[in-house]
């Protein structure tokens, strides 16, 4: 997940107003050499629910954290009983028009890159290639002890094996695949160890309180540093993760287009933010483009 000492944000300063033309972040992309940053609100039109949202998870949940994950066997019976109740519909979330417009301009060669806060590996069921992950991925587990490396599915079948009959109803799902679920429902879920240490398993994915690894941020910033323009898709950037690479390219002069409904902590470093749905927006730009945005080519 990530070092998210900031879980939420107020604007406190006049910011320039949305638009609801996308022609700016057409203009961009039909120049090349865009780079994607992408945040929890190009998932949404999948099923998964943003943080900072109208309705968004941080309104009734505070996200687990890495201190509090690796102190406690408690809390990580917590977790793991919500995660994996949560992965059984977060897993099998499909990629929107969003996702499908990205992997198009990708295709045809209007992209410098993609780097996305999501965990949720829509970007490449979509068809993208090379998507940065910049918080890493719920669909992979490693051990704190060994590091060993596994498939989320495999920990799944262990997890469902270990906890017969476990199906409580869920209050809701949050972004990173978890679901809100009492204590009394996680009762004495059975958390499994890694298969070839014995060890503690952590999801794959930077928690909250925790670093991004310093070579993954690096290769960000190269990607930046080579990019024309950057677009934002759907982060309110409330997080430095994000905001920093959009502070680079403002500082290198790359233009800045957003396109989030909501006000973000990078409107005054944007040239336009483009207060529109992600699909509707990115389909349109698409069509504006003469780009076929309908799905990844057949194989």
């Amino acid at each position: 997940m990530r070092m998210r000492p900031t879980l939420s944000w107020t604007p406190t300063e006049d910011l320039p107003p949305g638009i609801t033309d996308p022609e700016p972040v057409a203009e961009a992309l039909a120049a090349g050499g865009v780079l994607v940053v992408s945040g929890a609100g190009l998932s949404t039109e999948s099923g998964i629910p943003d943080y900072r949202g109208k309705g968004g998870s941080l309104s009734r949940h505070t996200p687990m954290t890495y201190q509090d994950f690796t102190a406690s066997a408690r809390a990580r019976r917590r977790y793991w009983a919500r995660s994996h109740l949560g992965w059984r519909t977060f897993g099998r979330a499909l990629p929107n028009a969003g996702h499908l417009a990205v992997a198009a301009f990708a295709r045809h060669g209007r992209l410098a890159g993609v780097i996305t806060q999501n965990v949720d590996g829509l970007h490449q069921a979509a068809g993208s290639e090379g998507v940065v992950e910049l918080h890493g991925s719920l669909a992979r587990v490693v051990c704190l002890s060994c590091g060993a490396v596994s498939p989320r599915g495999e920990l799944a079948r262990r997890m469902e094996e270990a906890n017969a009959g476990f199906a409580p109803v869920a209050a809701a799902m949050n972004p990173d695949g978890d679901a809100d679920l009492t204590d009394e429902q996680v009762g004495d879920f059975r958390v499994v160890p890694c298969a070839a240490c014995g060890g503690v398993l952590k999801p794959d994915v930077v928690f909250f309180g925790e670093s991004v690894p310093p070579g993954r941020v690096g290769h960000c910033r190269d990607l930046v540093g080579g990019a024309t323009s950057l677009l934002v898709l759907g982060s309110s950037l409330t997080v430095m993760s994000g905001l920093r690479f959009v502070r680079q390219a403002a500082e290198a002069g790359k233009p800045v287009l957003i396109v989030n409904q909501d006000p973000t902590r990078g409107d005054r470093h944007a040239v336009a933010r483009v207060a529109l749905p992600l699909g509707r927006a990115l389909t349109t730009v698409a069509e504006m483009l003469g780009i076929p945005a309908d799905g990844p080519p057949a194989d």
